[in-house]
């Protein structure tokens, strides 16, 4: 066998190995395997791992930004006039948020930490100076009262005699920051003093700055992956008491800061929101990418705040089966002290449409009003996200406060806020090296199948070759007669000669 030969069988065989190991291989996505369990290892929440310090404390800035609905008629609105309201802000706050008092517990298995959370005032991304800004809204603290006392002629009769005298009207005028880190509101004042138990300071976000929701349990991960930040128990409660059903009532999913790594786009994702009292989840949209980096985005469904005729799930979100809401909308009182306080997105976007056309001024629309998070799902890092939630009264007629007489059933819109997060530079670049050692390590199989192919090329080449050379030789030794005819040989017969075919043809 000549050196030739060898070097044809070699090449064929190499490349008969290499092609079939490949195609094993990403058949078989061993590599891809083994990338996914090096995966499931690190992103566990226990200490020394790649994620533990980054879920403690998140790197990416948070804002909070604030928009406020000003009533610009509220005497007409009483006297039987459609309400007019008009968007202000934003005014926007750097959020600071860390995990605290961070113990394992269970053994190693779970990790217990409160979410603290701060807030600073941002001038520069702000439409104006919120000590100065004055806001013309309802009255909540004044609502409120005279909802807890509406079943009691009596109270409710005392209650509107204090009204009058404190000149408590059903709207107000304040300040943004009196609305938002609180002010001492004289009817609360009036009640504390029958009932010490009241609040007399109110406002939407007091004591939210530098405060937590209570202690929250997680499971770290290392047992079952797809456990990674979910939610063991809030408070010490493993289920909810404000509401009529189980289903209501369960806690299910992350606090939205942590979500497993390896998502598929068929599944649900479960957050638990303490500001609703509520479990919501989010279904996968579409692809996007951020900052290079490869996301789904996962949001809302309108069956999360559909009305009980249209998603029977949600009869057990209903205060009593009387007081159930429409599409869109979420009455919030029994976590809320009694407060007919009422959730919805922003411009009750994915709402029925008879609670934006009972209001003039509000313009739902999807790329500003709605809440979507966008995760990476290699890893379940968040890319971005934006959390959109508003505020309403519910305003109706009340027994015993004349002033209400007038007013029909009315959700009525007070300010909705817009907690956004993108991923920092640093964080993302750090993201995209490890997407790229992942994609290289998932997919050298086909760097195996790529170099089977180039030496299959190679082999075929060979072949060619070598049959030409084969031919050509072939043709050297082609047989011909001396002359044009035959000699004889007395003796022998026929007598043949060979001679190059070329000096015949000479």
């Amino acid at each position: 066998m000549t050196r030739r030969s060898c070097t044809i069988y070699v090449v064929g065989i190499t490349c008969a190995v290499l092609l079939a190991v490949g195609i094993g291989l990403f058949a078989g996505k061993v590599f891809r395997t083994l990338m996914n369990n090096r995966l499931k290892k690190e992103i566990v929440l226990v200490e020394g791992s790649r994620v533990f310090d980054s879920w403690k404390k998140p790197p990416p800035p948070v804002y909070m930004q604030f928009y406020f609905f000003n009533m610009t008629n509220p005497k007409e609105f009483l006297a039987g006039a459609k309400p007019e309201v008009k968007q202000i802000g934003p005014y926007t706050y750097r959020e600071y948020r860390y995990k605290d008092n961070v113990s394992m517990v269970a053994n190693g298995k779970m990790v217990s930490a409160y979410n603290t959370k701060s807030f600073v005032f941002l001038r520069e991304k702000s439409v104006g100076d919120p000590a100065e800004d004055n806001i013309t809204t309802v009255n909540i603290p004044a609502w409120a009262v005279m909802n807890n006392v509406k079943d009691s002629f009596w109270k409710a009769s005392m209650v509107s005699i204090w009204m009058n005298s404190l000149k408590s009207d059903l709207f107000t005028t304040r300040t943004v920051d009196e609305l938002l880190w609180g002010y001492k509101d004289p009817l609360l004042v009036r009640v504390a003093g029958t009932k010490p138990e009241v609040e007399t300071v109110f406002g939407l976000m007091y004591k939210k700055n530098g405060s937590n929701d209570g202690e929250f349990i997680y499971h770290t991960g290392e047992q079952n992956y797809m456990d990674y930040g979910r939610i063991e128990t809030w408070k010490g409660q493993r289920e909810l008491t404000f509401w009529r059903s189980n289903y209501s009532n369960s806690i299910v999913g992350s606090d939205g800061s942590a979500f497993h790594p390896l998502l598929d786009k068929d599944e649900r994702i479960h957050i638990f929101t303490p500001d609703l009292c509520r479990t919501i989840y989010m279904e996968f949209e579409k692809d996007v990418e951020v900052k290079g980096i490869p996301a789904y985005r996962f949001t809302p469904p309108p069956s999360v705040l559909a009305s009980k005729e249209e998603n029977p799930d949600n009869e057990g979100f209903c205060v009593t089966p009387k007081e159930c809401l429409g599409t869109g909308v979420l009455k919030v009182s029994p976590c809320r002290k009694g407060a007919p306080v009422v959730a919805s997105f922003p411009h009750f976007y994915l709402a029925d449409n008879k609670y934006v056309a009972a209001i003039e001024g509000l313009s739902p629309e999807r790329t500003h009003h709605q809440t979507f998070l966008d995760l990476n799902p290699t890893t379940g890092v968040i890319v971005r996200a934006h959390k959109r939630a508003q505020v309403n009264i519910l305003m109706q007629r009340i027994p015993g406060f004349p002033s209400t007489r007038s007013l029909n059933e009315t959700v009525f819109p007070v300010m909705f806020l817009n907690e956004s997060v993108e991923i920092d530079d640093a964080s993302s670049e750090r993201l995209k090296k490890l997407l790229l050692i992942s994609n290289l390590v998932s997919n050298f199989p086909l760097a195996i199948v790529g170099l089977g192919v180039i030496l299959l090329m190679v082999f075929v080449i060979l072949l060619c070759r070598a049959r030409k050379q084969k031919s050509s030789a072939e043709d050297d030794t082609a047989y011909s007669p001396v002359n044009d005819k035959e000699k004889e040989d007395p003796q022998n017969g026929t007598y043949i000669g060979l001679t190059p075919k070329a000096n015949v043809e000479a």
